[in-house]
């Protein structure tokens, strides 16, 4: 009699190799640290693999050390549960492999291992055996995230593509360690606090940027090894820089290796083609109703915040997990118990994810791309929110760009497209975007999608960044965006570095700098999530086109309150003697014009500042008279503002 491990060679063992409470907690969807547990693990002679499959008829290893060959080195069901696993003497790091799955007679398919710590360079797809061995040098920066408000923070994100961000100069992709120190020292003196990569994980097609996923635990080869993004992650953090991942639990490649059809039965996604296929973008859609789909997809968000010391995943599209119905046409969706729309399998998953990160990884951020008005995004879980730390504001966005890329002459007729926000500012936790997605497919630069000469469209992009960095929510800006480059994004390629050689190019620069220090400084810029911090000041002069509100931070202890008053000139017109009431009497200083000198501006504005005089007006009992510059915007404090602390800000910057 021989046993299963002599009918498929003698290099696989045999029995319960996984732990017991392990696996029942993965079927129960209630296993978050599945990369424990399944996958390739490295074991004293050799390595042990345990995969799902619960459909499979045989599952192999089939790897470098046995020519490919399927049925040598064999996995075996470990009880109930759908997985199997095996021991593969003589496996070794950087070994590459994939499972032979064989189901239902005629489907046989090698595909790559789901739980996998690395994977080759596309277009080849194998898994490799990896270490994940690390030694982190960031404990100060942990121990104080962990303390961190980031309600109450600054928080300013640099949205980066590391394939075309800088390259070698022979064009090649420079790796993750390579990419430490410049990407840090730009970051460190354009005065951001956090940078946010577009997706990292695996992905067969690179012109996907990421977005369809065909591994969740092994950062792309396309940069070097897992443990260079380590080191990556690790010097921004050494050097003060928070590392937030775009994560995309929504959809995944349909690339005959990856997870699809993984068992010759649609395991990871819907059988119901109503259900599966993503009609925008032809990827395949998880089933969230199946709980190891649960599991897995939490111990990848898991995995992130613990092995690589990310400090928050931005998930992508959540609006089309929400929806049933989401781009499907009458007749091509399925409704939910009820005859409605919303995916309560999602909202759930979702909301157990959000949950267990918070709770597990203190300081660490939830961030959501939904793009509709699903209510409590970013309210707790326990009230029936989604547990979201924070929203995309996609409707500002909009708003915003639409109304600036209109005609000055006809700005005046919209201007509710800049005072609508007011009705629901507060209702999430909103971050600003100005992201990827608006400068491809044909959209241009955001400095060529503003109207007017090159002189106006630079003036139109520092009033953009202006509505977005003095208006309460986080702020988000995509790589170039602070160049003021006119050529649209293109992953192929570089950032047009030489534009920083070009004066008006490098002033938009200085401005994004210095429009993120007073964030950082000014505490009445803190408070994005604070309706007490906001009040309106004009936002009835459609006339002129001019907007204006007053930012506070409350009074604590012997310290008064504070108080910064921002006003926007939406045409290329000088508003002489423009007066505007204001919350304090005295001395009232310019601490940013966007329309300086410095910034390429005419240099219209108030030098000096203003004083307050008892003069009522727009409900205070006093008010300042303005120059409101053209195109401009204008910060308004009764506080100095020391200058940039960090001992690389460039001198002519200082």
């Amino acid at each position: 009699m021989t046993t299963p491990a002599q009918e498929g060679g003698s290099s696989a063992r045999a029995g319960s190799l996984v732990d017991c409470d392990a696996l029942y907690l993965f079927n129960e969807g209630r296993q978050f640290q599945l990369y424990d547990h399944l996958g390739g693990h490295v074991i004293a002679g050799g390595a042990r693999f345990s995969v799902w499959a619960p459909n499979a008829e045989s599952v192999s290893v089939v790897h470098d050390g046995n020519g490919w060959t399927a049925g040598v080195d064999v996995l075996h069901p470990q009880g109930s549960s759908g997985v199997w696993a095996g021991d593969v003497p003589g496996m070794q790091v950087g070994m590459t492999y994939k499972y032979a799955i064989a189901a239902r007679g005629a489907f046989s398919r090698d595909k790559a291992d789901p739980l996998a710590f690395g994977a080759e360079i596309p277009p080849r797809s194998a898994s490799v055996l990896t270490d994940l061995s690390y030694e982190w040098a960031d404990r100060q920066w942990m121990t104080a995230r962990a303390e961190l408000d980031v309600a109450g923070a600054p928080v300013s994100i640099y949205e980066v593509h590391l394939g075309s961000w800088r390259r070698n100069r022979d064009g090649a992709f420079l790796t993750y360690l390579e990419l430490a120190e410049p990407l840090a020292e730009h970051v460190i003196q354009h005065g951001f606090t956090h940078v946010e990569l577009l997706p990292v994980m695996e992905h067969p097609y690179y012109g996907s940027w990421g977005y369809q996923t065909s591994s969740y635990f092994a950062p792309t080869a396309r940069f070097g090894h897992p443990t260079g993004l380590m080191g990556l992650i690790d010097h921004l953090h050494q050097r003060g820089i928070g590392v937030i991942l775009d994560w995309v639990p929504s959809h995944f490649a349909t690339d005959a290796f990856a997870l699809g059809e993984f068992d010759g039965t649609h395991l990871y996604e819907h059988e119901d083609p109503r259900l599966r296929i993503h009609p925008d973008w032809g990827s395949y859609e998880f089933n969230y109703s199946r709980h190891e789909v649960r599991s897995f997809l939490v111990s990848s968000a898991w995995f992130w915040l613990d092995r690589y010391h990310a400090d928050g995943l931005r998930v992508d599209a959540v609006a089309s997990m929400l929806y049933l119905d989401y781009s499907r046409a009458e007749g091509e969706w399925v409704a939910n118990r009820y005859g409605g729309r919303e995916n309560f399998d999602a909202v759930s998953f979702i909301q157990v994810c959000n949950e267990s990160c918070r709770e597990r990884f203190p300081g660490a951020v939830m961030i959501a791309e939904e793009s509709t008005s699903w209510p409590g995004v970013s309210m707790e879980t326990a009230t029936g929110g989604l547990g979201y730390s924070m929203k995309w504001d996609m409707g500002w966005m909009h708003d915003t760009l639409k109304h600036l890329e209109r005609d000055p002459v006809h700005r005046k007729y919209h201007y509710d497209e800049l005072t609508f926000r007011g009705l629901y500012a507060f209702s999430e936790h909103f971050v600003l975007p100005l992201s990827h997605d608006e400068v491809v497919h044909g959209k241009g630069s955001l400095a060529t999608k503003m109207p007017g000469d090159d002189w106006q469209r630079r003036a139109n992009l520092r009033l953009l960044f202006a509505l977005q960095w003095l208006a309460p929510g986080k702020k988000l800006l995509f790589m170039g965006d602070e160049l003021a480059t006119w050529r649209e994004w293109s992953h192929e390629g570089e950032l047009e570095w030489s534009l920083l050689d070009h004066p008006d190019h490098a002033a938009i620069a200085h401005l994004v700098a210095d429009l993120n220090h007073l964030y950082r400084e000014l505490e009445a810029l803190h408070g994005d999530f604070e309706p007490t911090g906001f009040r309106w000041i004009i936002a009835d002069d459609r006339a002129n086109d001019v907007l204006a509100w007053c930012r506070s931070a409350p009074e604590t202890g012997s310290q008064p309150a504070r108080d910064a008053v921002a006003v926007f000139n939406l045409t290329p017109v000088v508003r002489e003697q423009y007066r505007i009431g204001v919350p304090r009497a005295g001395s009232w200083l310019e601490l940013c014009n966007t329309d300086a000198i410095e910034y390429g501006g005419s240099g219209s504005g108030n030098p000096g500042g203003t004083e307050a005089e008892p003069l009522p007006f727009h409900g205070y009992p006093q008010s300042i008279e303005l120059r409101l510059p053209p195109l401009g915007a204008i910060l308004l404090g009764q506080e100095t503002v020391a200058g940039p602390s960090s001992p690389r800000w460039p001198d002519q910057w200082r």
